[in-house]
């Protein structure tokens, strides 16, 4: 997919569409209206509406998270977070990405493993 999808330019000159990439891909409901912030240090957070009660979405769909520091070429990430029905999420990233712009992504697993399409939330500095 992300090849097909998210991967934009020329040999050699290639880069990354980063709204256009899914860090996983399923067919279990989506995050819905979805934000993230950094007002702590190292810290993002993460709020998301509880829509458990939506068709293919289970209220103990846990949060799955990640965060991508282009600049550093690492990521922090946590795959078996809140659940969907508590609406938030703290990841701790770290403190070496202090002021890099970085970009996001939410998705949800549930307990069988199934996931949904993450979604892109675009880009941070974080504290």
């Amino acid at each position: 997919y992300n090849l097909n999808n998210a991967l934009i330019g020329a040999y050699p000159d290639y880069s990354i569409d980063y709204a256009s990439a899914l860090v996983s891909r399923g067919s279990l409901a989506s995050v819905l209206h979805a934000l993230a912030e950094s007002t702590v240090a190292n810290k993002v957070d993460f709020t998301w509406d509880d829509n458990s009660d939506q068709v293919n979405a289970n209220p103990t769909d846990l949060a799955m998270i990640v965060v991508l520091n282009p600049v550093k070429k690492e990521a922090a990430f946590v795959t078996n977070g809140a659940a969907r029905t508590e609406g938030s999420q703290t990841l701790t990233v770290p403190v070496n990405y202090s002021g890099d712009v970085v970009v996001y992504y939410i998705a949800f697993i549930s307990l069988d493993g199934t996931v949904a399409n993450s979604k892109y939330l675009g880009e941070i500095t974080v504290v």
